[in-house]
């Protein structure tokens, strides 16, 4: 089944496509995701709702665009914070979307064992169900209830003697849980929310909570999936990634032979200098930009796009191999020959 176009089935409106709003070059430290426990999302959420006069956000904004020298009663990290959510009021779902060749879901088809192997293939707690492809979308499975699931078939009672009308749960006998089963028939289906790309972000973010539905796929006008969000994805807009024990502790950067490396956005300036060696000397930019990242986008003062190389260190050009309109995700970094940069400088 395809879903229709939008405005029958969301009751929003799609409306025209506007440029998101440049991200700060610098993302927040490591810890600002303390700030999305519970009571900062309904405060954020309240704070973007139209009753919030604009003069307040102009009084923010003003109070943030002064020296951090001069006394604005705002931390460095309260900055931030408040600069990213007044970006964040700009910002469309296409803009912080998974693209859909990056989605990972499942087809209800598949049984309980594939559901499983496929939470522990993507380390993801929630997934979209679709029926005979990403355009047939259906809901979505938490891993919270196929663990209910499995506990629940796997239980066994036994009667006390002389308590005949008192089982006692003993322990579980998983032998009994039929992993043959498939999503369809297990009834786990929960709701996802179908959205535009041009809905704001912050509209979304709202939904959400008053839904409690944390994962929405996005719809083009033909009833096409062109990608998903979840409430994570838009809380990093405001506090930076959301790093949990599932994401992959994998290098940041790495060697690739001949000069040539790879770096993810997020890496720290030092750490690209271990591996790529002394001869990387960032001295001047410290003070601009902690992340590799962070260093491109205070050279070009925009974000970059694909494709686009920078010189900003001397000896090494730096090419964007992926980024989108929030973040620099991913860097090749190539050493010039000896010799080389010294012609080019001639």
């Amino acid at each position: 089944m395809s879903m229709p176009p939008f405005g029958d089935e969301t009751g929003h409106e799609a409306v025209s496509s506007e440029t998101p709003p440049e991200p700060r070059s610098r993302g927040p430290r490591r810890g600002a995701e303390t700030a999305a426990e519970p009571g900062f999302l309904e405060s954020l959420v309240a704070f973007l709702r139209p009753r919030v006069s604009h003069s307040l956000r102009e009084e923010i904004a003003e109070a943030l665009t002064r020296p951090e020298t001069e006394a604005s009663g705002f931390t460095p990290n309260e900055r931030l914070l408040l600069g990213n959510i007044l970006q964040l009021h700009d910002v469309r779902v296409e803009d912080v979307m998974v693209p859909r060749t990056e989605i990972q879901g499942i087809a209800a088809s598949a049984t309980l064992a594939e559901l499983m192997a496929r939470f522990e293939e993507t380390g993801h707690s929630r997934m979209p169900v679709y029926d005979e492809g990403l355009d047939d979308p259906l809901g979505m499975v938490h891993i919270r209830d196929v663990i209910g699931h499995v506990t629940r078939a796997a239980l066994c009672f036994r009667h006390e003697e002389g308590e005949a009308d008192a089982p006692v749960r003993s322990a579980l006998d998983l032998g009994r849980v039929d992993l043959a089963h498939t999503i369809a028939d297990l009834g786990l289906l929960r709701q996802i929310l179908f959205v535009p790309p041009s809905m704001h972000a912050a509209e979304l973010m709202q939904r959400m909570q008053a839904s409690h539905i944390q994962m929405a796929l996005v719809i083009d006008e033909y009833g096409g999936t062109d990608g998903l969000v979840s409430l994570e994805d838009i809380l990093e807009m405001v506090v930076g990634d959301i790093e949990d024990e599932h994401d992959d502790d994998e290098a940041l950067v790495t060697h690739s032979g001949d000069g040539v490396f790879y770096a993810d956005g997020r890496a720290d300036l030092d750490e690209v200098r271990e591996v790529v060696g002394a001869d990387f000397d960032v001295t001047g930019h410290e003070e601009d930009a902690d992340t590799i990242g962070g260093l491109v986008v205070n050279a070009l003062g925009r974000m970059p796009a694909p494709g686009e190389v920078v010189e900003v260190v001397a000896g090494f050009e730096i090419e964007v191999m992926d980024a989108d309109p929030r973040r620099v995700k991913r860097l090749r970094i190539v050493r010039f020959p000896e010799g080389a940069a010294a012609e080019l400088d001639g």
